[in-house]
């Protein structure tokens, strides 16, 4: 039956309010549709009737709604106290009167009694229509709180439905989700039926109601994935020690496994890397470094960097510092694009990292060069630019100038063809003696 809830209403709003068995049957679709028990919307039709019956009939003596759940009628019933003769009739019923529902009845005694009107009329149902659509509401509330609130930490599956300023509303079913603009993978897209996966972040009761806040960047969300990919993570034998992730980008996970059997590393990546494919392909092509948790903050730190080769490590544990020197074609791969790698680094660490370049190397390199033009310079009786010239184009030695021709010399060194004869004739003296 396809009832809605405007249609529900429409029914409940007639000009005389009978609870017949197509109401019945529109608060059984309302039941199964919304999960709302029958309980608690035959509850909310009885408070909202009481509060138009006390209008359409008055301020009767303790006046109630009886709803039969089975056949739907419903009675408005007073508790009257009997008397010889009638002064309030809200109050009061005669006893001739109370004695055709209870025989035996005595003066000053109280009988229930039924003071329905024959039509409640438009503003009675009015009213109850309102206050059964709030509680209806109020209702759809409750079970929402009810159902998520121990499911934060999980992740759920919905489609996309709709965009309020830059949050997305997402339908999980029966109901809706909200990942905020914070939440959101700055890299994705998302647009209206996408079908996507988040992770439950919070469940909060506020002042507007329950609220699903669910999340694609935050690092549990990949902590999750990995559980549901990985089965040696699922039953602990390889555990996450650490996450650290740009959403987007980048993310670094340390593994770890008590035995000594288990790679936790080859477990987390799966055989020609068809686990963490899965998980690579649910974050968008997101890079996610596998790597091997150590206690040693020294050896955790190279794990993290890795591919980059480090040269040297020094560890300042009382400011928590790790320096960190790499030759200069490592330098742009330990600090990453942007930083990224040495910054994702220390997050996972929890050392402050401080990469260098090795200016050891340049150093010698610089000091060898200095003494071949110094070398070379007295050798062949020219100042120290000249030679520098040669040096830089090759020739850092006598005999590496022997044999060259003068133009050779102009060619390579950028000198003038005289002083490229001259030094030629003094390295072929210099071969013969």
């Amino acid at each position: 039956m396809g009832y809605t809830i405007p249609l529900f209403l429409s029914l409940v709003g007639g000009t005389e309010i009978t609870m017949n068995s197509e109401i019945i049957s529109v608060l059984e679709y309302l039941e199964r549709e919304k999960g709302i028990k029958r309980e608690v919307l035959i509850e909310a039709m009885q408070n909202a009737l009481l509060t138009a019956s006390k209008k359409a009939i008055g301020p009767a003596r303790e006046l109630r709604i009886e709803i039969d759940p089975k056949t739907g009628d419903i009675r408005a019933m007073a508790n009257l106290v009997v008397v010889e003769k009638v002064f309030n009739g809200h109050d009061e019923i005669s006893l001739p009167q109370a004695q055709k529902v209870k025989a035996d009845v005595q003066i000053g005694e109280t009988v229930e009694w039924e003071v329905t009107p024959k039509n409640f009329g438009r503003i009675a149902a009015q009213t109850a229509k309102q206050a059964m659509l709030q509680r209806i509401r109020q209702a759809e509330k409750e079970m929402v709180y009810d159902e998520f609130k121990d499911r934060a930490g999980e992740i759920v599956s919905g489609t996309v439905r709709r965009f309020e300023r830059s949050d997305v509303i997402v339908d999980l079913g029966k109901f809706e989700a909200v990942m905020p603009s914070r939440e959101r993978v700055q890299t994705e897209d998302y647009n209206v039926g996408d079908r996507i996966r988040a992770y439950v972040v919070a469940v909060e009761n506020g002042s507007r109601g329950p609220e699903i806040i669910i999340s694609r960047s935050h690092p549990n969300f990949v902590r999750r994935l990995f559980e549901v990919e990985v089965s040696e993570i699922a039953d602990r034998t390889v555990e996450i020690r650490g996450i650290a992730r740009e959403a987007g980008y980048r993310t670094k996970v340390a593994v770890f496994s008590a035995d000594e059997k288990v790679d936790p590393v080859g477990a987390c990546v799966g055989m020609k890397g068809a686990r963490v494919k899965n998980i690579v392909r649910e974050l968008n092509n997101e890079k996610v470094d596998i790597i091997r948790w150590s206690n040693d903050p020294k050896e955790y730190v190279l794990e993290a960097l890795k591919p980059a080769k480090v040269k040297n490590v020094t560890l300042d544990s009382g400011k928590k510092v790790i320096h960190i020197t790499v030759d200069e074609e490592n330098l742009s791969q330990a600090i990453g694009k942007r930083g990224q790698n040495a910054r994702l680094t220390s997050r996972l660490t929890g050392w402050d990292i401080n990469i260098e370049k090795d200016e050891t190397a340049s150093q010698k390199f610089e000091q060898r060069t200095h003494e071949a033009i110094h070398v070379l310079a007295q050798a062949l009786g020219i100042d120290e630019k000249t030679a520098g010239s040669l040096v830089n184009a090759g020739l850092n030695s006598v005999d590496g100038i022997q044999g060259v021709e003068p133009q050779d010399l102009v060619d390579a060194a950028g000198l003038d063809v005289e002083t490229a004869k001259s030094i030629c004739e003094k390295a072929a003296q210099l071969a013969t003696t």
